[in-house]
Parts: C-alpha cells; structure tokens; sequence
C-alpha cells in the first residue's frame, strides 16, 4: 500500500512557500508617478505602447495617441531623436489638452541625447534614456581591454552628461526611465561583464547609482531582451540587486522586438507572464510587429490570465470530446459575440456534464449540454433551467439581464 503525506504536514508544505500560492505576491516598491499614472506594487500593472508616427507628425502622433489612449493604453511612448522632434512633442501635447484630455507620455532618447533630453523633459512625464547609448562612444575594434583609468574616466563623464536630466527631472517632478537593452550595452560593459544579463543589470545600477547620489528616485527600470529566456534572468537578477540595495524601484517588463503573430504573442507572454507570476513588475508592454493598437489586447489579456487585472469577461470552455453534445466552438463564439463587452464576470460553457458542474464552480454563469438538444444554464453551481439548445445563447443572455448583470453594448 502506498504511503500518503499526513495532511497537517501537506499543509505544512503549502503554507511554508509562496511558490504553492493561488494568488500573486508581488515585490514591493515605492511609487513612481507618470503624470496621473502611478505605477508600483500598490497600484495596477500598467498597459502601455508606443506610437509608430514620425513625432514630427503632429496631427498623426497626437491621433495615435488617442487611439491607443481610447482603447486602454495607460502611458503612451513617443521616439524623439532630435531637437526638433523634441519641440514637436511639446506641441503634440498641447494639441491633446485642447482636443482630448492630457494623456502620460514619455519621450524615447538614444545617441548622446543629453540636449534632447533636456529640451523634451519639459513637455513629457517621463524620460527614457537606454545606458548603452546615451554616452555613446563607437567601439574600437582594436580594442583588447579597458584600464581601470579609462573606466574611471568614462565614468565621470557619464555622470557629468547625464546630472543635468536628472536634476531637471527632479525639479521638475516627473519621471525616468531606465531602459536597457541586450542589444545596445556599452563596449566597457561588455568586456567587463560580457553579453549577459549580469552586464545588463550593472548597466543599469551604474546609472540607479548616480540618481541615487543625486537624490533622485522616480525611477522606473527595464531590462529587456528578444529572447524570453535572457529576458527572464536580466529582470530577476535586477530585482534581487536592487532589494538588496534597498532600491525599490518599480520594472517594466518586455520581450523587445518579440515579431508578430501567434508566436510574438506567445513568446512576449512567456517571458511576461512569467515574471509577473513571480511577482515581478509593475507595468508592460508587448512588442509587436503590428500595429501598436493590437498590443493593448494582449497586454490586458496576460494581466487577467495570470489574475492581476479583470477588465473583460473571463471564459471557461473545455477542449471537446467524444461526450460532447453540441458544438462547442461554434457555441463558444456566439457567447462571446454576446457577451464581450461586459466586464467582471466568467462564463463557463462546456460541452457534457462530466466535467461541466466540478470545471465551472467558480463561474459565475454556465452553459451546459445535458443531452441532446438540451442545455442547462447555471448560476454558480446552481441549475436555474433546461432549455432547447437553440434557444441557449439568448436564455444565457437574459439569464445575466434578470440578475442586473447586463448593460447594453455601446
């Protein structure tokens, strides 16, 4: 006879780990503002994307930005790699004020963009600056080494460059962001720590290390790669250097350059998803080779799937089988034609009884076949009636009117 685990030790085992948890702990950090958005372990995971207009567009950038804002997009990102670009965002904002509503953006500065960034820090909520490029230097490929004066020396004008933003940032009350990429670290960086994610994350403290010294903490922090797997180290061993430093510095969380369809969809929340099942991060962005408004979806399906944001319809569907008494995608889809634009609620709909009453209990309404022809609608575990299946996708409907639970489609 096999031996079973006593259950107060079962229970013992559960309660030691929160990897055993059904619900998200996550890390806590302070609170970051990005303009009327707060991002942190006390506020939602944000959605955010970023425009594909030349900023120099201003009707076009501003339109795009009502777009993404309309449908969900918390904090939108515009590139400004120029002067000219950089005055171009302050007049896209004042267009958004006065035929819209003012909308949080952040300005996206590369190549030795100090003049830049000091020109469109005041018309933006937050900056973002990549390490690996904002004192850029071309790498000599002669090079075998850096002396220790040379790295000090890089150092000091990294500080000198890069003071004058952050003490305009913080006169001014706004927000930075320190986004480093996998793909762009500095050649210093590379011969020190290598083509790692251990290079990415002093990439980054080198530059938490001076708004430190600066008194400067509106910091949000990135550490993104196009490969899920350099992605997920990066952000974790930041998260662990910056607690044990004592900075508590909200992440934003990216697979960058992730392609498009299934695969980019799939691949941006494997590296997602993951992290914030662990509890780390405090707003994303899914990288798509699509348009920017086909992000927003994604972004907000990912925060429901792993039980951090509700804003639509959760559905519960099993995969069909023999057993089945209907057809099942075709019913799936005329309930979610029905019943998509609702929010809060999950819906269960499932093809026998085998498995429909014990998989739906935590539905708030299900729909199951219970012979031929026939469907019963449930409250929770509850059977309210038998209907003709034809009749089934409108008996649903009404079901969810008569309890107060429907509001019409706008």
């Amino acid at each position: 006879m096999t031996a079973t685990l006593d259950p107060k030790l079962a229970q013992d085992l559960v309660k030691s780990s929160k990897r055993y948890d059904t619900t998200i702990s996550r890390r806590i950090t302070r609170t970051v503002m990005v303009g009327d958005i707060p991002i942190g372990s006390d506020h939602p995971v944000r959605v955010q994307s970023m425009i594909n207009e030349d900023t120099l567009d201003i009707e076009g950038s501003t339109a795009a930005i009502r777009r993404l804002h309309e449908i969900g997009c918390e904090i939108v990102r515009l590139t400004v790699p120029s002067l000219a670009h950089a005055k171009a965002v302050g007049e896209i904002k004042n267009l958004l004020e006065s035929t819209y509503q003012p909308v949080p953006l952040v300005a996206d500065v590369h190549h030795n963009g100090m003049k830049i960034a000091l020109e469109v820090a005041n018309h933006v909520d937050k900056v973002r600056i990549n390490p690996g490029l904002f004192v850029f230097e071309r790498p000599d490929p002669n090079r075998t080494e850096f002396s220790n004066e040379e790295l000090l020396a890089i150092r000091e004008v990294t500080f000198k460059r890069f003071e004058p933003l952050v003490n305009t940032l913080k006169e001014q009350n706004k927000a930075l962001r320190i986004g480093v990429n996998h793909g762009s670290l500095a050649e210093r960086m590379l011969f020190e720590y290598g083509d790692t994610p251990l290079g990415m994350v002093q990439s980054a403290m080198e530059f938490v290390r001076i708004c430190d010294s600066l008194d400067f903490h509106n910091i949000v922090i990135s550490m993104k790669a196009s490969r899920a797997p350099v992605m997920l180290a990066a952000y974790r061993l930041m998260a662990d250097t910056m607690d044990e430093e004592g900075f508590k510095y909200p992440l934003h969380l990216g697979v960058t350059e992730a392609g498009d369809g299934d695969y980019g969809r799939i691949k941006s929340t494997a590296g997602i998803a993951t992290l914030l099942s662990e509890g780390i991060g405090d707003t994303i962005r899914v990288s798509l080779t699509e348009s920017p408004e086909k992000e927003i979806p994604v972004c907000y399906s990912i925060l429901q799937a792993v039980g951090l944001r509700k804003t639509m319809v959760e559905y519960i569907s099993c995969p069909s089988c023999g057993r089945t008494l209907f057809n099942l995608e075709e019913v799936v889809k005329k309930v979610r034609i029905a019943t998509s634009h609702l929010t809060g609620l999950d819906i269960a709909v499932m093809g026998c009884i085998v498995n429909g009453p014990g998989e739906m209990a935590d539905a708030d309404y299900g729909y199951v076949g219970k012979g031929p022809g026939v469907i019963a609608l449930y409250r929770g575990r509850e059977e309210i009636r038998k209907v003709p299946e034809d009749e089934g996708v409108q008996a649903l409907v009404d079901l969810i009117k008569g309890d107060g639970k429907w509001v019409d489609p706008n």
